[in-house]
């Protein structure tokens, strides 16, 4: 029986095929080690860097329709090249960022520990500018866990036209995701050197159009997709999300560090869930201890540019892809919202590096 669905499973992958090599991923030999458990698949899938990372979630498709399987485990690697048999070549150096003026300022969206609420944050900062009359595109760079599909209330793949993948759009913020191309509950497991091509992918390859500002949000921590990103592309500036604990803005400290060693000014730090907004008369409560963020901001030399506080309904807001600042633009969360989108609207037009334009 388990050789019958391996069987059923290699036909299955024949029909997804690799159009830069005009073949199927069985045929080119992208399949490794496929193995079959109790209805769990599990197999490496060896992507180049010149490969779309769609193939991905078509080969998860096609396997998942074969009967009896229950999950797909991919492990996604980059396949070896005929020079790994070679003697290793002398370290290069590491690549240099380049202009991109078209995406206007940069913004990298930062936090040093998840669960701090960073892309609610970098979706409200998004429409909150765009409502401001700028051209805003946001890019969800954490590519392990990607929200901004979600926080936009879009899940449609992104059209493909003359080889330029066109961002979605929702409050008048265009958006560009990995969550738009893989399967809402399908676990991402990439190595570093697919993130890279990702990020490339994402700023290269979509059509931005003509943007004013582009706000990056990253995984947390200082790993693979932060250092992707600021050798791809000239980043600005950076903010630095976090909440009051000191578990929190000591992981922020870290991150604002690393962006400090790579040329990258820190121009703020928002302190989100800086107490309850209580719904009835707006009194906030301190719930977490109070004051970490401003200590953090004093620390680095740098201004506490928001102070969000916790809001009734707004993580509902946010899975329904309502902004709070778009669906309760009074409310005492989307006012601070607002005067932190103004700061580092204000903040980034100082620190944006002035780079030929190449025709």
């Amino acid at each position: 029986m388990k050789d019958k669905t391996e069987a059923l499973i290699a036909e299955a992958l024949t029909n997804v095929k690799n159009p830069r090599l005009d073949k199927d991923v069985i045929s080119a030999g992208m399949v490794q080690d496929l193995a079959v458990s109790n209805g769990v698949v599990s197999f490496g899938f060896l992507l180049a860097r010149e490969d779309s990372p769609k193939l991905v979630r078509e080969v998860r498709k096609a396997v998942k329709e074969v009967p009896g399987i229950s999950d797909v485990q991919i492990n996604v690697g980059e396949p070896a090249t005929e020079k790994a048999a070679q003697p290793a070549p002398a370290p290069t150096p590491a690549p240099q960022p380049t202009a991109m003026p078209n995406l206007g300022t940069v913004i990298a969206i930062s936090s040093g520990k998840g669960g701090v609420g960073k892309s609610t944050v970098s979706s409200n900062i998004a429409a909150a500018l765009a409502a401001s009359g700028a051209r805003v595109g946001i890019m969800d760079g954490d590519v392990y866990g990607p929200n901004i599909p979600r926080m936009f209330g879009k899940e449609q793949q992104p059209e493909v036209r003359d080889n330029r993948i066109l961002p979605l759009e929702a409050h008048g913020v265009k958006l560009m995701s990995l969550g738009f191309m893989m399967e809402r509950d399908a676990p991402a497991i990439w190595r570093g050197p697919i993130i890279q091509k990702i990020i490339q992918q994402f700023l290269n390859d979509v059509d931005w159009g003509k943007l004013d500002y582009l706000l990056v949000d990253l995984p947390p921590g200082t790993g693979d997709a932060q250092l992707s990103l600021v050798q791809t592309v000239r980043v600005d500036a950076a903010v630095i999300v976090t909440t009051p604990q000191q578990m929190s803005t000591g992981d922020a400290l870290r991150g604002a560090k690393m962006f400090e060693k790579v040329g990258v000014p820190v121009i703020g730090i928002i302190e989100n869930m800086a107490g309850f907004t209580c719904p009835h008369c707006d009194e906030i409560t301190n719930i977490f201890e109070s004051g970490g963020a401003q200590v953090l901001a004093d620390e680095l030399g740098i201004p506490l540019i928001g102070q969000i506080p916790l809001q009734a309904e707004m993580a509902s807001m946010a899975d329904n892809g309502q902004p709070v600042v778009v669906s309760r633009p009074d409310s005492p969360a989307a006012k601070a919202l607002v005067e932190a989108a103004k700061a580092i609207k204000s903040k980034a037009s100082g620190k944006k590096i002035s780079l030929p334009v190449v025709s």
